[in-house]
């Protein structure tokens, strides 16, 4: 059974910085996505970055609109460990924040092609 476990949440002025992270237990796939998706209240979970491996050390970045160029998504895998920084932040990024893994596949902005999900880690914009 994979475990993923996230840390860093908090409070931030709009227009600051957070970083946030995802550990795995164990890597499952030799094919991997490892995503972040968001949960804001009364909202519907929302994709947010994903990291993708089809294998051969190649690696893909992919970013939903609304955070594109103010979000990065890294990876460490010696530590099995997936990083979301999140600059410039805004009010309406506020959502409680979601590690997922699942298989390496094309619809990796859905959320039920994912097969582990972390607990979650609140992170509030506001001043």
């Amino acid at each position: 059974q994979v475990q993923l476990v996230e840390s860093g949440g908090g409070l931030v002025q709009p227009g600051g910085s957070l970083k946030l992270s995802c550990a795995a237990s164990v890597r499952t796939f030799s094919r991997y996505t490892m995503a972040w998706f968001r949960q804001a209240p009364g909202k519907e979970r929302e994709f947010v970055a994903a990291i993708r491996c089809p294998g051969g050390g190649v690696y893909y970045a992919d970013y939903a609109d609304s955070v594109k160029g103010r979000f990065t998504i890294s990876r460490d895998n010696a530590k099995i460990t997936v990083y979301l920084q999140m600059d410039s932040l805004k009010p309406e990024d506020t959502a409680v924040y979601y590690c997922a893994e699942g298989p390496f596949v094309g619809a990796f902005m859905t959320s039920g092609v994912y097969d582990y999900w972390g607990q979650g880690t609140q992170v509030t914009v506001s001043s």
